[in-house]
This record gives structure tokens, sequence and C-alpha cells, in this order.
């Protein structure tokens, strides 16, 4: 099958729905199909051989972060070029509702169009600056794709439309085999991954709550991957509490597993905006104990706080708290740890790539049906 991928963000910018595109263009590109991903780029080197640029993307605000989106004339005729030259069976894209590539594929695109949906939002820029324009994109899609019931629940909703729902993938078996990261510090140590000068991400209310264990736990570290300022992060933290909070910058995809492998307890203390959880699922592949905030996204994840464990969102004491239960029990641990090796199976890439190529060719059989 001749597959066609677009992702609406920068991808020389690591992201969940670029890791996405790629891992699931790789999975299908081993089981034999042809796949071409378009997406926005400002740096070409270093970009895996199946993208091809979409042109210099551009900052702006964007559900609570900043997206890099590529827009206009000159996007346009990229994005026609790359649909001409590829002959695809099928274009899959993502977010078609943010102002970028996506958008412009769907519109041009003389093939079937698959959409997934991965935010949760239930206003766009496009919908607040043009809803006929994004009629007119809802109208061409062949199918929808819902990463999670509550994106799903958006399309329902507010959308006027249904979609299935196929979950973000993880790659298990390149989690499972990570060994733990060589210069771990000593003691219990808890990870946190992300951005973490972005308010939704919840790192001040992680913070907070280490300040709190850290004074009842000498040994306690803190290990923090992702961009951002270390300064305004630590700003009112104890030096002594700071000095166990250790700053590991943009890291490869195997330092990130050897990271996640080698704490003691993960930590995901987001404050909304997601509609899925893809480093959950990465952290339980590595066989890590999970704890999160009980935003509706990290339940679903977490089979309802069966395979990690749950904190009241905002509440800095009660993630303490159950922090603290967590470090100072290691069966519970390996209890969620245990139920958590079965349940990620089902978000595996492979079984997960096998649900979106049901949806290409149902798509496509719909498509030939209309001709």
């Amino acid at each position: 099958m001749r597959i066609g991928i677009v992702s609406p963000y920068s991808f020389d910018v690591p992201g969940g729905v670029q890791f996405h595109i790629r891992d699931l263009a790789e999975t299908l590109i081993d089981a034999g199909h042809d796949v071409s991903v378009l997406a926005p780029a400002t740096e070409t080197a270093g970009l895996p051989d199946f993208v091809v640029p979409g042109g210099k993307a551009v900052a702006v605000p964007y559900n609570g972060s900043i997206a890099r989106l590529a827009f206009g004339p000159r996007s346009a005729a990229r994005v026609r070029r790359w649909c001409s030259e590829g002959d695809f069976d099928v274009i899959h894209v993502h977010e078609p509702l943010t102002p970028s590539l996506s958008c412009l594929a769907v519109l041009t695109a003389r093939c079937p169009v698959v959409a997934t949906f991965h935010t949760a939002i239930t206003r766009s820029r496009m919908l607040a600056a043009g809803k006929r324009m994004a009629q007119l994109v809802l109208e061409n899609l062949s199918a929808r794709i819902a990463v999670s019931p509550y994106a799903r629940k958006v399309q329902v909703e507010h959308l006027g439309g249904g979609a299935v729902e196929i979950p973000n993938g993880v790659p298990v078996a390149f989690y499972r085999k990570a060994a733990a990261m060589k210069d771990k510090p000593a003691g219990p140590t808890i990870g946190f991954m992300g951005r973490f000068d972005e308010p939704r991400k919840g790192f001040g209310i992680l913070r907070d709550a280490f300040a709190q264990l850290a004074a009842e736990r000498p040994d306690l570290h803190l290990l923090v991957v992702g961009r951002g300022d270390r300064e305004a992060a630590m700003a009112g933290l104890d030096p002594e509490v700071a000095a166990r909070v250790r700053f590991l910058g943009a890291v490869s995809e195997e330092e990130k597993a050897a990271m996640l492998a080698g704490v003691d307890l993960y930590v995901a203390p987001n404050t909304g905006g997601e509609s899925f959880g893809m480093i959950l699922t990465e952290a339980m592949a590595a066989g890590t104990c999970v704890l999160a905030s009980d935003i509706e996204a990290f339940k679903s994840v977490l089979d309802d706080g069966r395979a990690g464990g749950l904190f009241a969102m905002g509440d800095a004491a009660d993630l303490a708290a159950k922090a603290g239960e967590l470090l100072d029990d290691a069966e519970a641990r390996a209890v969620y740890v245990d139920r958590a090796n079965d349940w990620v199976r089902r978000y595996d890439w492979p079984e997960v790539a096998g649900r979106v190529l049901e949806v290409y060719r149902a798509a496509i059989e719909a498509g030939a049906e209309r001709r």
C-alpha cells in the first residue's frame, strides 16, 4: 500500500504527535508498505529518510503550548506537489483542524483521507477563524480516528461525527530491553519528563511535592528530562533540596528509556490539555511504577488506576502523600508494574498499526464504491 502521512507540527522539534507519526511510519515500513511523511521542518539535517520537508515552520501559541506550523501559498504548493508525486492509495493526516499542512492536504488530496485527532480541545484556531473552512475539511475526511475516549467524545459532541478509537502506540520491545542509566543517583529516585516551564505539564506541583518528600528522605532524588528555564523552575526551593534535582536536558530515545528504567517512580503531574499520555505507556513498557494526576486522559491510559497510581490533579500535598506511600512500599510498586506489563500490550505498535491499517482499507474500499 502507498501511504502518505502528514504532520501539522515541525518534525525537527520533539513532540508527542511527531513521535506518534514517526513510530507509525516505521512500523508500516517494516510491514512492507511504502510510506512518505510530509512535515514542516526548519532544520532538515537528521530527519528520517521517509520524511519530506514541507517548509519552514512558524511558532504560534496553541492549546496551552507553542506549536510550530506551516501554512500559506508556499506550503500549499508543496502539499500539491507531494500529493501528486506520491500517487497514494490513502493519505493519513493528523490534527486536520490545526492551520498547517494537514488541513491543506485534506483539501488537496484526490484519494481517501483518514484523520487522527490527538487533542481533546473543543475549539481550534481554524474553527474560530472560519467555520466554513473547518466544515470543508471535515466533509472531505473518509474516516476519523481518536486516540482516546475523551478525544472521541469531542468528535461526537462538538464536531458532528464519530471516530474509531485507536490509542497512541509505544514500542514495547524497545523499552522492555532498556537498561537503567549507569549514573543513577544512589537512593530512591523520582522521574519526570516534559517541558518543565510549561504550566500544564505540572512541574511546579511536582517540585513542591518533592520539597515535602525530600525533607523526610535525605537520599531522595528527582531526575528531570526536557527543556525549560532551570533557574525559574528551582526558584524558592531550599538549596539543599535543589541540589538533589538533576536536569538532564533533551535526551536521545535510548537515554530516555534508560532514565525510565532506572527511576523508582515516574510522576506525571499534568494539569490538563492532554488527550492521551504517551509517556505513561513508555514508563509502563520500561517496567517502572507510574503515579499520575487523575485527569481523564491519564485515568484511561492507566486502566482507571489499576495499572498505575493516581493523585488529585493540582494537589501537591496529595501527590507527596501518594508518592511517599509508593516509595516506602516496594511491594505496592511491584503490583502496579505487574498489572501494567499486561495492560501496556494493547498499546504496542504492531497491534496499533494493524488497527490503523484496517481503517485505511475500509476508507479505500468505501472510496472505490463511491466511484
